[in-house]
C-alpha cells in the first residue's frame, strides 16, 4: 500500500544551528546616533543574559592579574602594560564567541595568545611607551623638587611648598590627560580590529582614531553613562563594581558591532 505523502516524516530532522547574522564589515567604521551610546550599554546588558557570573568571574580575574602584577616590583607593572591588549584581545575573542551561539569560558581571556599575539604586545609597547613619556613630561613641568612628595622620601614639605607645587603638578596633569585622550581614541578599537579582522598596527590605531571622532556624541553619551553607573557602583561596598565592570567591557565590543559591521 503506498504511504500517505501527507504523513508527517518519521525520521528525525535535527534543527539546523541557527547564528547571528555576521553583517558587511566596514572597514572604515561609520558615525551612529548619540543616542546609540546609551544603546551599547543596554545591549550589553541583554548580550551577557544566562552567561552573567561567567562574565563577572572573568573580569575578577583579569582584576587579580592586575593587583597581583602590582607587587611584582618593576616587572609586574611592565608586564602588565604589555600583555594588557592581548587580555583584552582574549575577552573581544569570548565576546564574538557568544555572538556566534558559543558559551563564554574563562579560557578566553587567554585566547590572545594563541592570535595575533605579536600585533598585541605591539600596541601594549605603544602604551607602555607612552607611559614613559608621560613621565618624562611630568617631570619636565612639575620639576624633580616634586619627586620626593610622591615618592615618600626626603624631608616632609611645608604647607607653603605643597601649595607652590599644585599649579604646576596640575598643568603636568592636564598636558598628559590632553596628550593621552588621542592614544585612547587610536586604541580602542585596535584591539577587536586586530583580533577580529587581522588589521595591521598603523591601520588598527588609524581607523580606530578616526571612528572616535565620527562618535564624538556617541562616546560622551557612553563615558557620562558610565561615569554614573560607577558612582552608583562603588555605593553598595564596591560590590556593584563586579556588574558594571564587565558591562562596560561587554558595552565596547558591542559599539565596535555597531561601527564597523551592517546590521
Amino acid at each position: 500500500m503506498a504511504e500517505n505523502p501527507y504523513a508527517p516524516p518519521k525520521t528525525r530532522v535535527e534543527d539546523a544551528p541557527t547564528s547571528l547574522p555576521d553583517g558587511d564589515f566596514l572597514p572604515e567604521g561609520r558615525g551612529v546616533p548619540a543616542g546609540n551610546g546609551w544603546k551599547w550599554i543596554t545591549d550589553a546588558w541583554a548580550f551577557m543574559a544566562g552567561q552573567r557570573w561567567t562574565f563577572v568571574g572573568v573580569f575578577v580575574l583579569l582584576m587579580v592579574i592586575n593587583i597581583v602584577s602590582q607587587f611584582i616590583p618593576l616587572v609586574g607593572p611592565l608586564a602588565l602594560t604589555l600583555f594588557s591588549p592581548v587580555l583584552i584581545g582574549g575577552f573581544v575573542l569570548g565576546c564574538d564567541a557568544v555572538r556566534n551561539g558559543e558559551p563564554f569560558e574563562v579560557g578566553h581571556l587567554f585566547a590572545g595568545f594563541r592570535r595575533h599575539t605579536g600585533k598585541l604586545v605591539a600596541l601594549g609597547a605603544i602604551s607602555l611607551a607612552f607611559t614613559l613619556v608621560a613621565g618624562v613630561i611630568m617631570v619636565a613641568i612639575v620639576g624633580v623638587s616634586f619627586l620626593p612628595l610622591m615618592t615618600g622620601t626626603g624631608a616632609e614639605p611645608s604647607p607653603d611648598e605643597v601649595l607652590g607645587m599644585m599649579v604646576p603638578l596640575l598643568l603636568g596633569v592636564l598636558v598628559v590627560v590632553a596628550l593621552s585622550l588621542p592614544l585612547t581614541m587610536a586604541m580602542l578599537f585596535a584591539t577587536p580590529l586586530i583580533v577580529l579582522r587581522d588589521v595591521d598596527i598603523g591601520t588598527a590605531l588609524k581607523t580606530s582614531f578616526l571612528v572616535c571622532l565620527k562618535n564624538l556624541l556617541s562616546f560622551l553619551v557612553w563615558g557620562v553613562a558610565a561615569l554614573v553607573l560607577g558612582i552608583l557602583a562603588v555605593i553598595p561596598l564596591l560590590l556593584g563594581l563586579l556588574i558594571v565592570g564587565p558591562l562596560m567591557m561587554v558595552s565596547i565590543y558591542v559599539s565596535y558591532r555597531d561601527i564597523f559591521h551592517e546590521t
